[in-house]
């Protein structure tokens, strides 16, 4: 979500001790680094953590701090949590399927399969192709970074007013368009929560069914993530989770914690609206690395990267990104909704994998130390 990463850099707060389990199994004694770190998110001010690693040693969960401050209980191991942008690959991956298929073209303009759509204000369907919405090249702006539609639905007491609000795609569309595109398709890189929603559009159309039908059959159920859902219109976070927290008024009320676990999930429909937990995501990236999901050619695609000129040691692939460490390069993906952070981290082949949560989304600052810590083995000391 756009704004959240920039709120998490304004302000941290203390919300109580952190308390860490980490698990026996084989391999849990090459993550104290990675513990370390986590533990640090925590105390920093991070509400809780929850996170799976999976490596040759085999599979590591842990948590740190709180689910619910209100009982202090503490965050699960097995906690389902919204995955924001991390939504966006799963809907590539069924595109890119469809590609393989011959229902789609990357190369196609978005005009032929969702005509009229985006129109207006120099917003042109037939200029943008599928790839450029799929690699963030489209030049379209993204709505979440209109002002208006970001304090009414992400912030202080407009939020509380507006979390129960249905909104459709078309809703959503209609605020990017009233802006013109800020640059020609393919000129650059920049993210826009707009081309998601077009591209699960697509999805529909192509497959003639609704994009969260396609996402079930295609990847869901043959790989068995059972702690993977779509919300639809629901608020409700389905158990096991944890509450999700948010600083509303970080402006003028710095200390303020929100609970902010209830969200109307048609907000985020295609752009941000899948539920899951750090074992399915592992899985998913897994078995998408791996080649289990993609032939070959579409994997390649998929791995095919333009350079982010805001942050140049990370590239965008087409539903996954790269990022250049001191080790090396790893791949992943990030998403952000109220409430909620989330990272999945992997090398190249998909062997070693890091998913975490935050149950908070106003700091994100101890991210890369973790991710430093589990890929690098470095300490955040």
């Amino acid at each position: 979500m756009i704004g959240l990463a920039a709120v998490a850099l304004t302000a941290t707060v203390f919300t109580g001790p952190a308390r860490a389990s980490g698990d026996t199994a084989a391999g849990a004694a090459d993550h104290q680094n990675t513990q370390a770190a986590i533990d640090a998110a925590v105390t920093a001010g991070v509400p809780g953590v929850t996170a799976e690693a999976r490596d040759a040693a085999g599979v590591w969960k842990t948590t740190a701090g709180v689910g619910n401050r209100e009982t202090g209980a503490p965050r699960g191991k097995n906690d389902r949590f919204r995955t924001g942008s991390i939504t966006n690959t799963f809907v590539a991956t069924v595109l890119l399927q469809m590609e393989a298929e011959r229902k789609i073209g990357l190369d196609d303009p978005v005009e032929r399969y969702l005509p009229g759509v985006v129109t207006g204000n120099g917003n042109d369907g037939s200029k943008i192709t599928v790839r450029q919405l799929l690699n963030h090249t489209s030049g379209l702006f993204d709505y979440l970074a209109d002002v208006s539609y970001y304090q009414t639905y992400t912030m202080g007491d407009s939020f509380l007013q507006h979390r129960y609000d249905t909104l459709t795609a078309q809703q959503r569309l209609q605020v990017a368009f009233s802006h013109a595109p800020l640059f020609q398709p393919g000129a650059r890189h920049a993210f826009s929560h707009t081309n998601d929603v077009l591209a699960a559009l697509i999805v529909q159309k192509a497959g003639g069914r609704p994009y969260e039908d396609e996402v079930r059959r295609r990847i869901i159920e043959p790989l068995g993530l059972k702690s993977t859902s779509h919300p639809g219109t629901s608020s409700a976070l389905p158990g096991p989770s944890s509450r999700g927290y948010s600083k509303l008024f970080y402006d003028t009320q710095p200390e303020r914690i929100d609970d902010v676990t209830e969200l109307n999930g048609s907000q985020n429909w295609g752009d941000g609206d899948i539920i899951s937990s750090a074992h399915d995501l592992n899985l998913f990236y897994r078995a998408l690395l791996g080649g289990k999901l993609l032939p070959a050619q579409q994997l390649k695609e998929l791995k095919t990267t333009v350079v982010n000129p805001d942050l140049p040691i990370t590239s965008y692939g087409l539903g996954i990104e790269k990022l250049t460490m001191s080790c090396g390069d790893i791949w992943y993906h990030d998403g952000g909704v109220v409430g909620s952070l989330t990272l999945a981290a992997f090398t190249e082949d998909g062997r070693h994998q890091l998913t975490f949560n935050y149950n908070g989304d106003w700091d994100a600052s101890g991210i890369l130390p973790i991710l430093n810590a589990e890929f690098c083995g470095q300490t955040s000391g």
